[in-house]
């Protein structure tokens, strides 16, 4: 899983343009990263590239830390 958590840290970082070490599992994406509702959906798009998975987009915008989406995304990528 440190691959894929890797990887979730590099896609929110550039996404949210904030530097890649203040990306940590407990990072909450609004609160600690400053991310908006139009930043959450690129989130959960950029996701979807990144590891070529589809997400469901209500369940996806209720993840609310860099930790819930590594939870999240896990299981898609095993499929």
């Amino acid at each position: 899983m440190s691959d894929i958590a890797e990887r979730v840290r590099k896609v929110v970082a550039e996404t949210l343009h904030v530097d890649e070490v203040n990306v940590v599992d407990e990072s909450r994406f609004v609160e600690d990263l400053g991310a908006d509702s139009t930043q959450s959906i690129e989130l959960v798009a950029a996701f979807e590239e990144e590891f070529d998975i589809d997400m469901d987009e209500q369940a996806a915008l209720g993840v609310k830390s860099v930790g819930d989406a590594i939870q999240f995304i896990d299981p898609l990528v095993q499929e």
